[in-house]
């Protein structure tokens, strides 16, 4: 699969993306959608991480944003880009929810895991990813903000990949992987969408979160093994993308297009 990447103006991809909303928003009751044995067919499907909480248990951490942001990213992906994607017998983008530990993480062409400050990896776990990203596996990590979870999430990361083999880049703005599709002039803070309207900030952690920050583990080859989207929450551009006109002209139309970036550099990388 080829992309060219094309400078977009933003405004257009308002439009676009517009013109083809069907307002779909947040909340709700979701039920946990699990791979089945006619899940993984050949074309895109959405895989998310379930991981045990730094905080103790399996709990709330890894379903952050699930499953609206799933469903929405995966469409706009179908609807913005020549990807196929994978749908059910309704014409529904499928999307799952796995453990590392599980088989079926090695076929899923990429992985999210959101709320990475609260995650902490088994030593199964552990092995399994660092098997998973050294065979071509991509993980995207999103929606933790501040220092102390950007320091728990890293340590967690080392223990799947030394940072002798992997170094740590936080990646410019010129890298190709903002510029797959769409050319992505930022990375943008997107907050949650109840904190922005109390406050009408971005930064959730007010001075220990400011500046957003895509941080990268990279082989040796520089092929980004592990993406880190810190000090913002790009879930929540999707899956809040209908609840409030203000907040998808601000932040959904910039959020998906560098995710869809990101998950066509995932296929193709």
């Amino acid at each position: 699969m080829q992309f060219r990447p094309v400078v977009v103006s933003f405004l257009a991809l308002i439009l676009a993306t517009a013109a083809l909303s069907a307002q779909r928003g947040g909340g709700g009751w979701y039920s946990i959608r699990r791979p089945t044995a006619q899940t993984f067919k050949g074309d895109f499907t959405f895989c998310r991480i379930a991981f045990r909480s730094g905080y103790g248990g399996y709990g709330g951490g890894w379903g952050v944003d699930y499953p609206r942001a799933d469903e929405n990213l995966s469409i706009r992906l179908s609807e913005l880009s020549n990807a196929a994607v994978d749908l059910d017998p309704h014409g529904t983008p499928n999307y799952v929810v796995i453990q590392a530990t599980e088989p079926e993480l090695f076929k899923c062409p990429f992985v999210a895991l959101t709320n990475h400050g609260r995650a902490s990896f088994t030593p199964g776990e552990v092995g399994a990813l660092r098997a998973y990203l050294k065979k071509g596996g991509f993980l995207w990590a999103d929606d933790a903000w501040g220092s102390y979870a950007w320091e728990h999430w890293l340590g967690e990361l080392r223990k799947v990949l030394p940072a002798s083999e992997y170094p740590l880049v936080d990646l410019p703005i010129n890298h190709s992987i903002f510029h797959t599709l769409f050319s992505a002039q930022r990375i943008p803070q997107i907050p949650n969408i109840g904190f922005y309207r109390g406050t009408g900030q971005t930064s959730e952690q007010w001075e220990d979160s400011r500046t957003p920050h895509a941080y990268a583990l990279v082989d040796q080859s520089g092929r980004i093994v592990v993406l880190t989207t810190h000090n913002t929450d790009f879930g929540d551009a999707y899956e809040r993308e209908g609840d409030d006109p203000e907040f998808f002209y601000k932040f959904s139309v910039e959020g998906y297009a560098i995710g869809i970036n990101i998950l066509l550099y995932a296929m193709t990388h």
